[in-house]
């Protein structure tokens, strides 16, 4: 068959390794001038530091067959994402663990001891928390909520904590321990060389060809048999029922001579300061040594047409509308709808793998069975 793989990011690079080595014929086609995705990265020409262009991307999961894939392209590195928060003029470790606890209210607790002390700060009245703020108010209590998430998150989403699911903050663990670990899967790493080359490798195969600098435009359907398209849902829709609402991010990059701030993430907290965290990228690498560093303040803010959309908002309106454009997704035929964008999800890497993977399968298995493949493998909602 002849396909056409709408985004040379994760998604189109899996599936399409995996078409082709099916002997299917595979176009892989993206507007920007580079594979990647936002997933890119590249050398600075200044100081040599790998550069995370569209923000830090790092490689965390319990899903092994998805660590030996990706092992299968490129050489990992061991790397564990230690983050700092700078919040009411003091720098604390996140996530909230025992030394956190500690600092900001100046004791010496053992494990149990802050346990008990957590219990006494949460809301324990608020039995099923209806947002975001009950979620933290009943998990760390107000005066943890308000130095460490209030602020932070009304910068991140644009608006009041109420606003947003309470399931956001599920994601973020509570440890009364003095791990600092961001993460906890069990293989956390970095490709050596960046993203870039190892998503290079999942596209070396002879069946599948890459056209960068290029737009989809609908007559494109004509000269395949089907498209798996990863950009923005309401996009390939021309945003006919209205626009979906994306979270975008804006990037002041700014160099130092030595180590700026001693980590790779620094969040702050204070909603005075406008920047939600700086990066540093050298420290991103830590097997490699430069003298000089790169470093970027991130601004988020709602992504206007024309913005790299970073994160799916998923607000009550968002989802309503979200709806509309699955029931015409699944109305549309010789079309999959894959990734963050195709399906309107936050997706870590290894879950987008995962769900590439998985696509792919499902496909050849509908085409051995003389079925039409569906518009969404992973569900959307």
């Amino acid at each position: 068959m002849r396909i056409l793989l709408v985004g040379a990011g994760l998604s189109g690079a899996v599936i399409g390794r995996s078409l082709a080595e099916a002997g299917h014929a595979c176009r892989i086609i993206d507007a920007r001038d580079h594979i990647g995705g936002n997933c890119h990265t590249a050398r600075d020409p200044e100081t040599g530091v790998m550069l995370h262009v569209y923000g830090p991307h790092i490689f965390h999961t319990d899903d092994e067959p998805v660590w030996n894939y990706v092992n299968r392209f490129a050489d990992f590195m061991p790397f564990r994402n230690r983050v700092k928060t700078t919040a009411q003029g003091r720098v604390y470790s996140l996530p909230i663990n025992l030394l956190t606890i500690n600092q900001f209210f100046g004791k010496t607790m053992r494990p149990d001891e802050a346990r008990d002390f957590i219990a006494t700060q949460a809301d324990l009245s608020i039995k099923e928390p209806r947002n975001f703020e009950e979620q933290a108010l009943r998990l760390v209590g107000r005066d943890l909520y308000e130095a460490f998430f209030k602020g932070y998150t009304q910068k991140q989403w644009g608006c009041s904590p109420t606003e947003l699911p309470a399931s956001i903050l599920k994601r973020l663990p509570l440890r009364f321990n003095y791990d600092d670990n961001y993460f906890f899967h069990r293989f956390q790493g970095m490709p050596r060389d960046g993203y870039t080359p190892m998503i290079a490798a999942i596209l070396d195969h002879p069946g599948i060809t890459v056209d960068l600098d290029t737009a989809y435009h609908p007559g494109m359907v004509r000269d395949v048999d089907h498209v798996f398209w990863s950009g923005p849902l309401d996009g390939y829709f021309d945003h006919a029922l209205g626009r979906l609402g994306y979270r975008t991010l804006d990037f002041e990059r700014f160099t130092y001579g030595g180590d700026y701030q001693g980590c790779a993430v620094m969040n702050y907290g204070d909603r005075d300061v406008p920047w939600t965290r700086i990066t540093e990228h050298k420290h991103f690498s830590p097997w490699e040594s430069h003298e000089g560093s790169v470093c970027y303040r991130e601004y988020s803010r709602a992504a206007q047409p024309g913005d790299v959309p970073c994160y799916p908002v998923r607000l009550v309106e968002e989802k309503a509308l979200l709806e509309t454009y699955i029931a015409a997704a699944r109305a549309t035929e010789a079309v999959t709808f894959v990734g963050r964008l195709g399906t309107y999800r936050y997706l870590d890497m290894d879950v987008t793998i995962r769900e590439a993977l998985d696509t792919a399968r499902v496909f050849l298995d509908c085409l051995a069975a003389r079925r039409a493949p569906p518009a969404f493998v992973s569900s959307p909602r």
